[in-house]
């Protein structure tokens, strides 16, 4: 009866664990990501988490043969939704799975990467005139 209780023990505590652990994982930040800011662009990255999980269990005495089990599976699977982009007043949701909205964002690449190219020349030239003075 001991083992019994010592086994549901630590299933119970493996399943605080998991729990503990699972709360820490899914925030606000896990399914809204960090704003990325380019320019006078922000990027707000929006995905979906799914999470599952499943424990099983055993003991028992069968005729003498002591018997003992446990298990504990989880599965998790997060997929991007749209792309939140604030440039200025304007705002829009861009969703990912949609071909156009993809290729819109798609469109936006070059703009991005031209502003970020800016940005770093920009902060190179601060850089240098701080050493000369």
């Amino acid at each position: 009866m001991q083992d019994e209780k010592n086994f549901m023990s630590g299933v119970k505590e493996n399943l605080d664990v998991l729990f503990t652990k699972l709360e820490k994982f899914l925030r606000t930040e896990t399914v809204i990501g960090q704003p990325i800011k380019v320019g006078e662009t922000t990027l707000i990255p929006i995905v979906t988490v799914m999470f599952g999980c499943g424990t099983g269990g055993g003991v028992g005495d069968n005729k003498g043969i002591k018997g003992q089990g446990g298990g504990l599976g989880t599965g998790a699977r997060i997929s991007p939704d749209a792309v939140l982009v604030i440039k200025n007043d304007d705002v829009q949701m861009l969703p990912v799975k949609k071909g156009a909205n993809l290729s819109k964002l798609i469109e936006m690449v070059p703009e991005i990467v031209s502003k970020i190219k800016i940005d770093k020349e920009n902060k190179e030239k601060e850089e240098v005139k701080k050493e000369e003075n």
